[in-house]
């Protein structure tokens, strides 16, 4: 891998033992645990705190031995596709660093025509050959239905949606559809591991899904 990380391989086998030791350990929302960027005030929105942290950003990866661009290709090989929840740390999670992989991130962590492409070019172009699938419990995609999703919006808007929610009743049994569905594209024939998961958002535990 030549940045002295685990594979990836390695990297999910550990994963729980992982998880276990940085949950409690972590600073978490709501238990007196604070932001990097720090807390948003009255005078200011979350966004003009979050430019403030980000402006310190040169700074901070020359503090941590990192001068000029990364390569491009990720250094691991490997893309990761997971649900936008904001309770899911992905970089946290598997212990990923600026270089080290493509992530990829909607409304459930759904195979969306547009994920296929960006897949796509994370193989064909830049040379990722493994897929980790991140979902997780309590995903909000399971408590609507595709067209009760796109009434309320018609009636909130006036204007009904030309694209699919994509939302799902198991979260497991859509996990299963989109292995079988990555597995399946012709445009991702790269592929030598496509492996989904599960993410307990109570205990930070790592399920593995099989197909």
């Amino acid at each position: 891998m030549g940045n002295g990380r685990q594979g990836v391989t390695d990297v999910i086998e550990t994963m729980s033992a992982v998880v276990g030791r940085d949950a409690a350990t972590a600073p978490v929302a709501g238990s007196g645990g604070r932001r990097p960027a720090g807390d948003v005030t009255d005078g200011a929105t979350a966004t003009e705190v979050l430019l403030t942290y980000a402006a310190g950003n040169p700074a901070r990866r020359q503090e941590t031995g990192l001068r000029g661009a990364l390569p491009a290709p990720p250094a691991l090989g490997v893309a990761v596709v997971a649900c936008m929840d904001a309770r899911l740390n992905v970089e946290a999670l598997l212990g990923l660093g600026e270089g080290d992989a493509h992530i990829l991130r909607n409304a459930g962590g759904v195979i969306t025509t547009d994920v296929v492409r960006s897949l796509a070019v994370s193989q064909n172009a830049l040379g990722t050959k493994e897929i980790i699938l991140l979902h997780h419990t309590g995903c909000g995609m399971e408590t609507i239905t595709d067209v009760g999703f796109r009434d309320q919006l018609e009636r909130d808007t006036g204007v009904r949606p030309e694209w699919s929610v994509q939302a799902f009743e198991n979260v497991a049994d859509d996990v299963r559809l989109s292995l079988r569905i990555l597995r399946s594209s012709p445009f991702l024939q790269a592929t030598t591991s496509v492996r989904g998961f599960i993410y307990e958002v109570d205990t930070g535990a790592l399920v593995e899904v099989p197909l």
